[in-house]
């Protein structure tokens, strides 16, 4: 029979060093706040049942925890009296009779499920208590891991620690694993006989081998227990998530030329064969298929790319943006909500917003479409085969039928049957000599300025 879990996430703490007007845990890393990091985690771990402790901006943390298929019982803690009695806002969650409780961190959001599960397996082999470690050359600060024929005896802080003792690199991450039978009892246990007179977690392993149960620790590598308390560590932790996802999409078969240039969101999807240049940022909710290219300096969110596509350089595609196969959005374009056809070109220097393109047209460039007149949105719709002259503005709502043809600098403001060219500009006019009028106009009234100051 399978075993039950119950992930306690702490995510109450006052995000001080933050230097924030919001919670620690909703700060973002690759586009997503970071306590939903760990809950997708936890979820991978086979949890699908989480107690959240929270304080500060409590609804807004609940909400951005919320994942599918993860129940979610937020739990207060109106005081801050260590990590001890944080756990212990969980009592009532705790207290349903899971197989295993699990208690993470809602501030160490590279965490994956094989260590949580490598802990969850320490207790189905009979540990009442299992502390996840990590190794590092720079144990300093850290609590070291003591650990005796396969056993851990004692979580020891550096400040009490001797010689010895501080020469060991095995340190504890703060997360672990306990009988979910025993965890009550063993938690109200922790008592706050400290210089700080608060309850710490850690005291558990003590308390578990004194009641004669069994205590190990498992190991993790040290990045994934990277936690983070202000700025400047949220920004490591960024830039190690960038360098673990990129890596394995380049394992999966995708190109990225200086991948340490690209970035990407925490759900971005990049197809095999498919090539990003240099210097691409991806927002949430990208999409690029099989053999797309992106060139350099694109800036893509919520759009889709499909198969032998190409967008940029110097391009933006905004959410709605879906381009057909062998499609192209050139240098200096953007595309919002807009639909391009299999084969359809837009090379340069032009807005396309609430459209829909045709197979194979052809987007000059400096063309609008005017989509929004300042209330409202409105859609242009362009036929297959049709071409948009250069400089030219479509003012929606429109529709340009298939293989029309729009002359350069026209302002369209009418429907375009199928196959109809369209001039909607004024007509020129040559006056001979005119020039030179001007400039002398221009130079007399220059020298008057002049003789008058």
């Amino acid at each position: 029979m399978e075993r039950t879990c119950l992930a306690v996430i702490l995510a109450a703490g006052d995000s001080t060093r933050m230097k924030s007007s919001k919670s620690k845990v909703l700060h973002p890393v690759a586009g997503r706040p970071m306590i939903a990091h760990v809950v997708e985690a936890v979820a991978s771990a086979g949890i699908s049942s989480v107690a959240l402790v929270v304080g500060r901006d409590a609804e807004d943390v609940a909400k951005a925890a919320s994942i599918d298929g993860v129940g979610i019982e937020s739990c207060l803690q109106k005081e801050r009296l260590g990590t001890g009695h944080a756990v212990l806002a969980a009592r009532e969650a705790i207290a349903k009779g899971y197989d295993d409780i699990l208690v993470t961190y809602g501030d160490v959001p590279l965490q994956t499920d094989a260590p949580l599960k490598a802990a969850r397996q320490g207790l189905a082999d009979g540990s009442d208590v299992v502390v996840i470690g990590f190794h590092t050359d720079r144990p300093t600060g850290y609590g070291r891991l003591l650990v005796k024929d396969g056993e851990l005896i004692a979580i020891r802080e550096e400040k009490d620690a001797t010689d010895a003792e501080r020469a060991v690199t095995w340190c504890n991450s703060g997360l672990m694993a306990i009988n979910g039978r025993k965890a009550l009892d063993l938690l109200s246990r922790i008592g706050n006989a400290n210089a700080k007179g608060e309850f710490y977690l850690t005291d558990l392993v003590e308390i578990a081998r004194s009641l004669g149960g069994r205590v190990t620790a498992v190991d993790a590598p040290e990045i994934e227990m990277t936690g983070c308390n202000n700025r400047a560590e949220l920004a490591v932790i960024e830039r190690f998530w960038q360098e673990r996802r990129r890596h394995e999409m380049m394992l999966s078969g995708v190109t990225m030329i200086a991948p340490e240039t690209v970035f990407l969101a925490y759900d971005t999807v990049i197809g095999q064969d498919a090539l990003i240049e240099p210097n691409v940022v991806f927002g949430p909710g990208a999409v690029i298929d099989s053999g797309a290219v992106i060139h350099a300096f694109s800036h893509i969110e919520g759009a889709h790319v499909s198969q032998g596509a190409t967008v940029g350089p110097f391009a933006r595609l905004r959410p709605g943006a879906d381009l057909g196969t062998g499609s192209k959005v050139g240098n200096f374009c953007e595309v919002k909500n807009g639909r391009l056809g299999e084969g359809a070109k837009v090379n340069h220097l032009t807005y396309i917003g609430d459209a829909v393109i045709g197979a194979g047209s052809n987007i000059g460039a400096g063309t609008i479409t005017c989509n929004y007149d300042g209330v409202n949105k409105s859609e242009t719709v362009i036929g297959e085969n049709a071409f948009i002259g250069s400089n030219s503005s479509l003012v929606a709502p429109v529709t340009i039928g298939d293989g029309a043809y729009i002359g350069s600098g026209s302002v369209i403001t009418v429907n375009v049957p199928a196959d109809a060219l369209a001039l909607g500009r004024a007509r020129q006019e040559i006056k001979p000599g005119r020039a030179t009028l001007l400039r002398e106009r221009a130079l007399a009234i220059k020298a008057a300025k002049k003789a008058k100051a």
